[in-house]
């Protein structure tokens, strides 16, 4: 696999370097530089590329704004992936809301880069075994897992271990079983949910949803997994009580 990539940023000898190490790598195909990410936003139009090596400070249209131009125009999680490069590190957290799947502090080295681009490979590897292939006579196999977006990886998360999930305002909270801590993911409940099979989750609460299998006792106003009680609201009081009808 070879992935094409372009540099980005306003400093020729900082671009120059990003460029050298993308040659110098032999799954990383460099397809164009850009001393802006204007430059960057309309070559983008005409060529297709899997990774961009993007910095943050740069005049007109920041990295950030770029990023963020780039995930409203994408569908379905299609488009190249962000690894910034700059020399500030109060940018992490917004790196992070924009789904950058590394960030390079300045000045790095070629190990440092070449950590980050094998990061790239192994995303698109995982993302091309996991597609799933056009079936012609066959159904297509149930999917068992999700894959999360924690920090700068995904982290694959299997159905039947997880018990609830707690949405907070931008990210969840996903619970499962043999673990203490929750997985904290930056997605939305309901993004969450459109990824979960309705015959094993069931959304009861603004801020919850239940796995099916792992509940141990229903109330009339709410369930109970393990020694957590977790509400049922009214918005979703129909389809609970038709959950509850079938035990009954």
């Amino acid at each position: 696999m070879k992935l094409n990539c372009i540099a980005v940023d306003d400093e020729p000898l900082a671009l120059g370097l990003v460029s050298l190490f993308i040659e110098k790598t032999p799954f990383l195909h460099l397809t164009g530089k850009y001393l802006s990410a204007v430059e960057a936003l309309q070559a983008l139009h005409s060529q297709q590329v899997d990774v961009i090596f993007l910095d943050i400070q740069m005049p007109d249209l920041t990295g950030i704004e770029l990023a963020r131009v780039l995930n409203q125009s994408q569908q379905n999680g299609t488009g190249p992936r962000i690894i910034f490069t700059t020399a500030f590190n109060n940018f992490a957290i917004e790196g992070y809301k924009v789904d950058a799947l590394d960030y390079l502090l300045k000045p790095f080295n070629y190990e440092e880069f070449l950590r980050a681009a094998t990061k790239a490979k192994t995303y698109y590897e995982m993302f091309q075994r996991t597609a799933t292939p056009v079936a012609v006579a066959a159904p297509e196999p149930e999917e068992e897992s999700l894959f999360l977006k924690v920090e700068y990886q995904l982290v694959r998360v299997a159905f039947k271990d997880i018990l609830y999930i707690e949405g907070l305002k931008d990210y969840v909270k996903v619970y499962v079983q043999g673990s203490t801590k929750p997985i904290l993911s930056l997605t939305s409940l309901k993004a969450l949910e459109e990824k979960l099979p309705a015959k094993r989750f069931m959304r009861v609460h603004r801020s919850y949803i239940v796995s099916l299998e792992k509940i141990n006792s229903l109330m009339r106003n709410s369930i109970q997994i393990g020694t957590v009680t977790i509400p049922v609201s009214e918005q979703y009081k129909e389809a609970f009580n038709a959950f509850v009808s079938k035990w009954v």
